[in-house]
């Protein structure tokens, strides 16, 4: 069996080796990463998830099972809304694409204006972007700023509720990036779908916990063997 994986917002795939290693060697899953352009390949270029999707389109084979984590999981379901029987299984790991309206987002604003002027000098700048949650905007070069900025504003606009395929949703309960309430709504509007939280992953369980995550990838391939039934979430792990 082959997986085929598009990682986060993220420069290196190196914290994914150990997952990928033990996926390999325990339960005999083979692994394609898949060098996203302008963060772990090169590319000037910038970006719309329009072109992510089709870049993803191209590159993933048809019937592919895939993962995709934080943005690779945006950028999968941006091609399923297009191209709805392009995956035969899909694996949502702290998965972004939700867009909610919500208090924190509109405090990020507010504090961006009142912060701005430090973002003028050099040394406070970290400090600035750090303020407003925006590191990775801050660690991007100039084309993957604006890139950022697109995929972000495009999960306005992402409709997810008629995707068919058969999904698992593999969740962190102590995820703050994208939090556990967001799983709960692609579990709703992904009606072929499952969803199990694990209480002491983060963001990027890759790094919390690589033999659990191999473990959880694993039992959800198991599943492609027999039809998907809505489920609770699970609350430990």
């Amino acid at each position: 069996m082959t997986l085929y994986i598009i990682h986060g917002w993220t420069y290196t795939v190196e914290p994914w080796a150990k997952t990928l290693k033990i996926l390999k060697e325990e339960y005999n899953i083979d692994t394609v990463m898949l060098n996203v352009p302008g963060l772990t390949s090169p590319s000037e270029k910038v970006w719309t998830i329009e072109e992510y999707a089709a870049w993803a389109d191209k590159n993933l084979p048809d019937g592919a099972i895939a993962l995709g984590h934080s943005n690779g999981g945006r950028i999968l379901l941006n091609l399923l809304s297009k191209n709805p029987k392009k995956l035969s299984f899909l694996i949502l790991l702290d998965a972004a694409g939700v867009y909610e309206k919500s208090f924190k987002r509109g405090l990020s604003k507010f504090l961006s204006r009142i912060f701005s002027p430090l973002k003028k000098i050099g040394p406070l700048r970290k400090v600035y972007h750090k303020l407003i949650g925006a590191e990775d905007y801050a660690h991007a070069p100039e084309n993957m700023k604006k890139t950022l900025a697109n995929v972000l504003a495009s999960d306005k606009n992402l409709k997810i509720d008629h995707i068919p395929t058969k999904t698992a949703i593999l969740w962190g309960r102590q995820d703050k990036i994208t939090p556990p309430h967001l799983a709960e709504v692609m579990h709703e509007k992904l009606k072929n779908s499952t969803l199990k939280f694990y209480e002491n992953w983060r963001h990027a369980p890759y790094i919390d916990d690589s033999a659990g995550l191999a473990r959880a990838i694993a039992t959800a391939l198991k599943s492609t063997e027999t039809p998907a039934k809505k489920t609770k979430p699970k609350g430990r792990a």
